[in-house]
């Protein structure tokens, strides 16, 4: 071990270390049992579990959400919070690699609560729902989680290490248009064609890309359409996304995308609702001093930061933890997990999140969150 370890930090290592297989198996069960967004009830109960038979007190259903739980340990004046996400993409499992960032925040709460009463530390760990589109952290933020909490922490998985979160602003809408069915071939002028109405909005989403800031982005799926191929569908529904470089772009862009849509429903005749699924995504405010700590102690325990266009690309991905470090000082960094060419959201990258190389990164990661907050604390003392 490095001569720059302190000993507060060996004693962190210690810990994750004796917890690691409890911490890997934590991981592979949620791996095995992925669950999408506000669905995750063996997630919120697996996770606490290990916490609390270490010691920490766990509130489940915090705040009245179904599948969040609050676990704090220690009582000291600097509240170091840990989020852990867990639910998983539809269809595709854990291809985001919840499972080990559930981990590694366990992990790095347990380090910390080895040093809490040496360093004045109040440890919290966020059970967070709904990051892929539900919008939960931003739901806890409305009804008082993270209130005077000094630092918040998580580690994402990606290909490579990256340090700072770069996220775009984003907006998560349900799209639907309602028409009339009739038969295709026999009445085809008694329809109002619901599908139709998505083909003209996307023809004129793909027409106004070429007019929008170039950071932003606009893409969706249509998610249902008909079923006959004789009948002109009377339904159609679809879940978009719009992001930009923060939420005030986004809200210039916006409204402009929604007309497009709008465009499809004056085109066909048919009617137009449409949903938010959350409230906007923030763009990622990053505590500076914190993310420096990050970068040194991942360095001493071997990782490895990526460069150049490698670098740019996950750490774009939108998060809900955008909109806590607007409130709260925040690191969001990234952590390799050796998957290339898979990349995140793909089936390949989900069967990366096990194995030898994801449980170095959820220890690495678990001990460099927990080396960081132990530097934060001495900042504290120092000033």
């Amino acid at each position: 071990m490095s001569s720059t370890v302190t000993r507060e930090k060996a004693a962190v290592r210690t810990a994750v270390d004796r917890a690691a297989e409890e911490l890997v198996a934590l991981s592979a069960a949620l791996h095995a049992r992925p669950e999408t967004a506000w669905e995750e009830h063996h997630a919120a109960a697996a996770v606490p579990e290990l916490l609390e038979r270490r010691g920490f007190t766990v509130t489940s259903a915090y705040l009245g959400l179904e599948t969040a739980f609050l676990a704090r340990y220690g009582s000291g004046p600097l509240r170091i919070a840990l989020c852990a996400e867990y639910d998983a993409l539809p269809g595709l499992g854990h291809a985001c690699g919840h499972n080990l960032i559930a981990a590694s925040s366990v992990g790095a709460a347990l380090g910390l609560a080895e040093v809490a009463d040496d360093l004045g530390l109040t440890v919290e760990v966020y059970g967070t729902p709904a990051e892929e589109g539900g919008g939960g952290k931003i739901e806890m933020l409305d009804r008082g989680a993270f209130r005077d909490v000094d630092l918040a922490m998580m580690v994402h998985p990606a290909p490579v290490d990256v340090a700072e979160a770069r996220p775009f602003a984003v907006s998560h809408s349900r799209i639907s248009y309602r028409g009339r069915s009739a038969h295709a071939a026999a009445y085809p002028e008694d329809g109002v064609n619901a599908a139709d109405a998505f083909t003209v909005a996307q023809v004129a989403i793909g027409l106004l890309r070429q007019q929008l800031p170039s950071g932003s982005r606009v893409h969706g799926v249509v998610t249902a359409a008909g079923s006959a191929p004789n009948a002109i569908p009377e339904d159609s529904s679809g879940r978009w996304y719009v992001r930009a470089e923060s939420l005030a772009e986004l809200a210039e862009i916006e409204p402009r995308v929604l007309r497009c849509f709008e465009a499809g429903a004056l085109a066909t005749g048919c009617v137009l609702e449409v949903e938010a699924e959350s409230k906007p995504y923030a763009e990622f405010r990053t505590d500076a001093r914190t993310l420096e700590h990050y970068r040194a102690n991942a360095v001493e325990l071997g990782r490895e930061f990526a460069s150049g266009d490698l670098a740019g690309r996950m750490n774009r991905a939108s998060t809900d933890m955008g909109n806590v470090s607007q409130v709260v000082p925040a690191i969001h960094p990234y952590i390799g997990i050796g998957s290339l060419p898979a990349t995140n959201h793909q089936r390949a990258f989900a069967a990366h999140c096990v194995g030898a190389e994801a449980e170095r990164a959820l220890l690495d990661g678990a001990i460099a969150l927990a080396w960081t907050g132990v530097d934060r604390a001495r900042d504290g003392a120092r000033s």
